[in-house]
């Protein structure tokens, strides 16, 4: 592999990198949202940053169509910069823009037409969907160093704002170390490291591995995220104590929750943890947080799509929706048109008002029993399960634990 040490490089003046750029520019986060396709988008960034959120990465882009002028349709989907609202210095930052590439021309034009509108560029070496697979960027990239090295070490040599990486781990730790290493030497300046396996993926998502996460932290000289088994507060302090990271990003397990990041000065072990109020900060009712959600959208002049719309609620309401079979019926039939989505809202508006009814009959039937006695342990998976109204969130079970229950 030929790599030219060119880190120190940066030709353009004054642009802070490392720990510096993770100071002064983002204020230090540690709870971070993860970049997700059709889910991150500006509506859920405005609201995450209302529950704890410190830092947030837009969906991934694909590069090489963000660029195509025949496309524009894309464009505005996934980073509108005609509106304002996008990067808004103000209400939209610190924000960290993400693309996936496997072309270093594309990837630079792209990156160069959202440096001012964000804090820094991140490339995608992490997705591992089959999409990925047949373009040829994400985590099936990882394979091929000296690319990855020219797509980082460009941006971090021509834009006037840091590159950062986000990377899933190799089978040994040594490997994923160098990888590491490789990248902070192209001129990443922040290491997001997801410690599950590039063939990790639905069903066989599995445990990410917390001890390569610190093997990575150790070794390198860069802020690093940790990302991966982030579902509970719990989760957060366990994590940066076990892999020494400097943030915690989550993805799923915030997109369930919203509210993840909330009230998380409180120790897990202080006596008020498990008081109402302190339990209700963390795991609000789920259909309030949907409302929210939906007058967010109404409110932006930035489109949000349906499907990340739907998808939204879908995931936020879930604990009510497995439960009201006929409200998630009702949910799934709505029909929205791309151009008249703000007037289509009223009918997602109205499942979430029948929901909110039935929510409170069963909360008001628990009246008189603490939250913390309505708790229960999920007996495949381990997982807490909280009473049926309030937000939290979903792990799938592994193939072993499907198993050992028969199924």
């Amino acid at each position: 592999m030929s790599e030219r040490n060119t880190t120190a490089i940066a030709t353009i003046p004054h642009k802070l990198g490392g720990y510096q750029f993770y100071r002064d520019v983002l204020g230090s986060p540690k709870y971070i949202v993860a970049p997700m396709v059709d889910q991150s988008e500006l509506a859920w960034r405005r609201l995450s940053r209302r529950y704890g959120a410190q830092l947030i990465y837009t969906p991934m882009i694909n590069a090489k169509i963000f660029i195509d002028e025949n496309n524009l349709t894309y464009r505005r989907q996934n980073f509108d910069m005609v509106t304002g609202e996008e990067g808004d210095p103000t209400t939209d930052r610190p924000l960290i823009v993400q693309f996936c590439a496997n072309d270093v021309n594309q990837l630079l034009v792209s990156a160069k037409a959202v440096e001012k509108h964000c804090d820094a560029v991140d490339l995608n070496l992490g997705c591992p969907q089959d999409i990925a697979k047949r373009g040829r960027y994400g985590s099936f990239l990882q394979d091929d160093w000296e690319l990855i090295y020219k797509l980082i070490n460009t941006l971090h040599v021509n834009l006037s704002i840091p590159v950062t990486a986000k990377f899933r781990v190799f089978p040994t730790v040594e490997k994923t170390v160098e990888y590491a290493k490789m990248l902070e030497r192209a001129g990443a300046q922040i290491l997001t490291c997801h410690g599950r396996l590039r063939e990790q993926r639905g069903q066989n998502t599995g445990v990410a591995d917390w001890d390569k996460i610190r093997a990575v932290k150790q070794a390198v000289s860069v802020p690093v995220f940790a990302n991966g088994n982030i579902l509970h507060q719990s989760d957060i302090d366990a994590c940066l104590r076990a892999t020494g990271a400097d943030g915690v990003m989550s993805a799923e397990g915030q997109l369930y929750n919203p509210a993840l990041f909330t009230g998380i000065d409180l120790p897990c072990d202080a006596d008020e943890y498990l008081s109402d109020r302190r339990i209700l900060d963390r795991h609000p009712r789920h259909v309030d947080l949907a409302l929210e959600y939906l007058e967010i959208v109404k409110d932006l002049k930035t489109a949000t799509t349906i499907s990340g719309i739907k998808g939204h609620l879908f995931k936020i309401m879930r604990p009510g929706l497995i439960r009201e079979v006929d409200l998630r019926e009702k949910l799934g039939k709505v029909k929205m048109y791309p151009k008249k989505i703000k007037e289509g809202l009223s009918e997602y508006v109205a499942i979430c008002e029948e929901m909110r009814e039935r929510m409170e009959r069963d909360e008001k039937a628990a009246e008189g029993t603490s939250l913390k006695d309505l708790i229960t342990t999920e007996p495949m998976t381990g997982i807490q399960v909280m009473p049926h109204w309030l937000a939290q969130p979903y792990f799938r079970p592994s193939p072993e634990q499907k198993k050992a229950f028969g199924q």
